[in-house]
């Protein structure tokens, strides 16, 4: 048996809905699951949202490339870490990329239009410099709204064996 991915760890099987483990419906699949799933996409989003936003800024980009730049490198870490833990679990890069596009394509998508959404719509906060306390702030808020919004998407999801869940089969060993 393989070592857990990172992000993975100290949550089994239960509360994943039909991924796999006889349960079935939404209510079957645990708010805290769904939050572990979102937080995992959470981290690869913010991670290319932030150095998007910071490059942008600090190249003096226009606020349309600085939000292009920005989703595009939140999908490419996103499915990285996706990726990472799936050859982790031993597939190979092709199948790892087809597997973190399953898991985690809806789950980006709909954090990074609420994200984006929420900085231009905070005053100042595209034109802001980045030792501003609105640049952190708006994407702080930004970041924590995109959380909320995708946690009940990605229970959904997972409950129909779907998004976390197509990589949480080979978290634990249950792939094809």
């Amino acid at each position: 048996m393989h070592e857990p991915a990172a992000g993975h760890a100290g949550h089994g099987a239960a509360g994943h809905g039909t991924a796999g483990h006889g349960a079935t419906g939404w209510r079957s699949v645990s708010w805290r699951s769904a939050a572990q799933a979102t937080l995992h996409c959470l981290t690869g989003c913010a991670i290319g949202e932030v150095l998007g936003m910071v490059l942008g800024t600090a190249f003096g980009l226009s606020n349309g490339v600085t939000v292009v730049l920005s989703i595009a490198l939140a999908f490419v870490f996103g499915y990285a870490l996706t990726m990472r833990g799936m050859v982790r679990a031993g597939l190979g890069v092709g199948a790892a990329l087809r597997v973190a596009l399953a898991a985690d394509t809806v789950s980006i998508v709909v954090m990074e239009i609420i994200d984006n959404l929420t900085v231009l719509a905070i005053p100042g906060a595209m034109d802001a410099g980045l030792a501003s306390v609105l640049f952190w702030s708006s994407l702080l808020i930004a970041l924590a709204l995109a959380f909320v919004v995708a946690t009940p998407v990605n229970r959904w999801l997972i409950s129909r064996g779907r998004g976390h869940a197509v990589a949480h089969r080979y978290h634990h060993g249950h792939g094809a």
